[in-house]
């Protein structure tokens, strides 16, 4: 099948297109992890950079209801085309972690939204979508972390973190490590609270990739810049 381009590509060519690159060993691998399909993500990039931005087939691929279409979609959409309610909508009818991972990393971040729905998710009693708003919350802390409650974020952490679901637990612990990196006046605090949690510190880490255990986290990741 010819690869589809900007300028001549239909819906239909476009999940054609994405069928023929189903791989049902790379679906095994990505069904062990909560994702329902099959395609090699290099593969899917370069579908998209061939696509260049196209709203309204973004539209169109988000409606199919398939994981791999939704993933193409976020990749060729105009992020801040969304409305507020319709970020909050598709976050709440996404089905599978890696969909939900772009959308706020693709889309949500780049939106004039992205502040009201960080608010409004963090406090939200999904505990999926208030995994999205730490994780723009987290996004704050390394870019942007005037008027935030650094030590509220921590209060929080501390007392509900322990105990709180896989996701958002994850969630809330990227965000006690961004804040012990790159807040020298918090990171005793943050450590310590790693410590004392002891989330995430047995989780099993390839060689050469750095612990998601927050105080092992926060020491590299200052080790680093201190040495760069």
């Amino acid at each position: 099948m010819a690869g589809t381009t900007a300028t001549t590509a239909t819906t239909a060519e476009v999940m054609a297109e994405l069928a023929a690159l189903e791989d049902p060993r790379i679906r095994a691998v990505n069904e062990k992890h909560g994702d329902d399909h099959g395609v090699n993500l290099s593969k899917l990039r370069a579908l998209a950079k061939r696509l260049r931005t196209q709203q309204e087939i973004a539209r169109e691929l988000w409606a199919a209801e398939d994981t791999a279409a939704r993933l193409l979609a976020l990749l060729v959409c105009r992020p801040r085309a969304f409305g507020r309610d319709e970020l909050d909508g598709m976050l709440r009818e996404a089905r599978t972690p890696k969909v939900r991972d772009w959308l706020v990393a693709y889309v949500v971040k780049k939106s004039p939204h992205a502040e009201d729905l960080r608010v409004a998710w963090l406090a939200d009693p999904d505990p999926v979508v208030a995994a999205a708003g730490w994780a723009l919350t987290t996004e704050r802390v390394a870019k942007k972390p005037e008027g935030l409650d650094l030590a509220g974020l921590l209060d929080v952490v501390e007392s509900e973190m322990k105990e709180a679901p896989d996701r958002l637990q994850w969630a809330m612990n990227h965000c006690l490590a961004q804040i012990g990196i790159d807040h020298a006046e918090y990171r005793a605090r943050a450590i310590g609270i790693g410590e004392r949690l002891e989330v995430l510190k047995d989780y099993p880490t390839s060689p050469g990739c750095t612990s998601p255990f927050a105080p092992v986290w926060i020491g590299e990741m200052v080790s680093r810049q201190q040495g760069a």
